[in-house]
């Protein structure tokens, strides 16, 4: 597969960094959501959350809700440590292999559901631990409350590949999310699928070097 695949798309959560649903169920119940777990997803947010993940409302809009629902005016802060509680580790072989892609030619970009809280520590210097933010490792990263449209949506695909001016067949998406790949494999893009927070990175050059 190596002669074909030119552009190589990552998702963030459980695939570049390792996640923790339960440290942020714990979050966000310790700043007074009591019944976070029904509210929280470990692959696709719902309501505020979702809302948050799809662009269609901003950070304050989502503080303003959040309050509602705990009862008592959260502050921006707040937010910023729960939803910080889904990030457990930076695994440092993840990071070895975008540079190692990037240096052997690859087009490397990300394609997440993520959010402005989340973001703003991934694209600060604390995010690898060495002073550099993600965008140090990506070419472009495609993210949905940007881009205004959530995975499995075939829409955020066909963005991605209109940016990279890829085609799906050059194309290889690794995502732990099964609904994710399939999405992405009917639209004639190459995918992987590790198990949530699994080394993948033998399994990728398996698949390059085929």
């Amino acid at each position: 597969m190596k002669e074909y695949i030119r552009h190589i798309v990552f998702d963030l959560g459980g695939v570049v960094i390792a996640l923790s649903y339960e440290q942020a169920v714990m979050r966000f119940e310790e700043i007074g959501l009591c019944n976070a777990r029904t509210h929280l997803d470990a692959y696709q947010q719902r309501g505020i959350f979702g809302q948050l993940e799809e662009g269609t409302i901003g950070c304050e809009e989502f503080r303003t809700e959040l309050s509602r629902l705990i009862g008592r005016q959260v502050t921006m802060d707040e937010c910023y440590y729960a939803w910080h509680g889904y990030v457990e580790d930076v695994p440092q072989r993840n990071l070895d292999m975008l540079l190692r892609l990037r240096r052997e030619g690859y087009g490397v970009s990300l394609l997440s559901n993520t959010n402005p809280f989340m973001m703003q520590w991934a694209e600060s210097s604390a995010f690898d631990g060495h002073g550099h933010p993600i965008s140090y490792y990506f070419d472009h990263l495609y993210l949905s409350y940007k881009c205004r449209v959530m995975k499995p949506s075939p829409a955020i695909f066909n963005m991605m590949l209109a940016g990279e001016q890829a085609l799906p067949e050059e194309t290889l998406f690794i995502d732990d999310g099964r609904a994710n790949v399939e999405a992405a494999a009917q639209l004639g893009i190459h995918t992987l699928c590790p198990q949530d927070n699994e080394d993948w990175t033998g399994m990728l050059l398996a698949v390059l070097h085929n």
